[in-house]
């Protein structure tokens, strides 16, 4: 199977070419401004907003696994204001580009890289306590709750895949995606010892216990990334739905049992097993 990722040289896009692109299955092409530091994928070195290169090269493959976005300075998952800007409205393009690109080519498979945000506001609603263990449950069944103009955007990319899957052949796999990290930062103390490596709190602070507790609930290995796209890849029984990117965490609120009964995903890894940052 010939594997668009597009944004393919980002945190997401290789961490799924790590794990697969050795697999004989696949043969991936990287769609980013970016190189992608792998020589084994095939790298295109462009921009996703361009529409003509985007159709060129979603009609050279079988499936397409959509990361590509725009940065937005303004509008982040932590910023509640609600205001248009030139990004915003470039990732509304964007992904309307993507989704057009894969009907007009007929391909089968489309993997949409959303977000937790697209249902932020239940976490805002309950933090900091819900870090800490919580009754609270967010399954593929609840309304939409953007926590910022970055959830809205992911919820317009789920709703284009919606219409995407209702009005062609299609197949769209919505990840609400929580906490991938590059390499250095892959486990549950990752954010927190980030924020000590950039200045931003200390280790023995608040901050830091808050931002451990948070990862323990919403970390996703990048192995298990790889493998819950790599089920939406085999997958020919959806025709759209809504699975949440997470690893098998006892604190976590967002559920993967519906991603085990459809897709068969397994994640091997679970915050649960660390109880101190790696040495």
């Amino acid at each position: 199977m010939d594997v668009l990722v597009t944004g393919g040289a980002g945190t997401i896009g290789t961490a799924i070419t790590d794990q697969l692109g050795d697999r004989e299955d696949y043969e991936f092409t990287s769609l980013d401004v970016t190189e992608h530091p792998d020589d084994h994928v095939d790298s295109v070195v462009a921009d996703a907003t361009d529409g003509a290169v985007v159709r060129d090269q979603v009609a050279e493959a079988d499936a397409v696994v959509h990361l590509a976005r725009v940065h937005m300075d303004d509008g982040g998952p932590n910023d509640r204001t609600m205001a248009r800007s030139d990004e915003h409205l470039a990732n509304l393009r964007l992904h309307a580009t993507a989704y057009e690109a894969a009907v007009e080519a007929g391909l089968d498979t489309f993997v949409y890289a959303s977000s937790n945000h697209a249902v932020g506001m239940y976490e805002v609603e309950a933090a900091p306590d819900v870090y800490y263990g919580s009754d609270l449950e967010v399954d593929h069944r609840v309304q939409p709750r953007p926590d910022s103009m970055y959830g809205v955007e992911k919820v317009y990319g789920e709703g284009l895949g919606r219409l995407a899957a209702e009005t062609s052949d299609l197949s769209v796999y919505a990840l609400r995606i929580c906490a991938v990290r590059d390499p250095e930062y892959d486990h549950p103390y990752g954010d927190a010892q980030r924020g000590v490596d950039e200045g931003r709190f200390a280790l023995d602070s608040a901050a830091y216990d808050e931002q451990v507790a948070r990862m323990h609930c919403m970390w996703q290995s990048r192995r298990d990334i790889a493998h819950m796209v790599e089920r939406c890849l085999a997958d020919d029984s959806v025709d759209f739905d809504v699975f949440y990117g997470v690893s098998d965490n006892s604190d976590r609120w967002f559920d993967i049992d519906h991603a085990r009964d459809v897709l068969g995903y397994d994640p091997r890894d679970a915050a649960d097993e660390w109880d101190a940052p790696p040495s």
